[in-house]
């Protein structure tokens, strides 16, 4: 009984969502402009986003979404994205090679 009470903690526990880094691709497309096409910024003051970790990105992202971090081009950049779309965007970059 015990191991059953253990297996549904964990699977309620444990997040079902599993992050679609072909769609996140697709919806950083736009990303490209300041952070370069394969997450390599060409732009000094821009960071590059290739090889960073995911919760890293997920919660800059979500602060910029949720006003927590103020930038006058991130902030309405990340205003209309979900959830989903900030855990797909998020594994795009962390995929790519650190050094481009």
């Amino acid at each position: 009984m015990k191991y059953l009470i253990c297996s549904l903690i964990l699977a309620v526990a444990s997040p079902t969502f599993a992050a679609d880094v072909a769609a996140g691709k697709t919806k950083a497309a736009v990303c490209a402009a300041c952070h370069g096409a394969n997450g390599i910024s060409i732009i000094p003051d821009y960071p590059n986003l290739a090889g960073q970790k995911v919760k890293y990105l997920q919660s800059a992202m979500k602060a910029y979404r949720d006003g927590e971090r103020k930038n006058p081009i991130m902030s309405p950049m990340a205003s209309g994205l979900s959830d989903d779309d900030i855990a797909n965007i998020s594994a795009y970059f962390a995929s790519l090679p650190a050094g481009g």
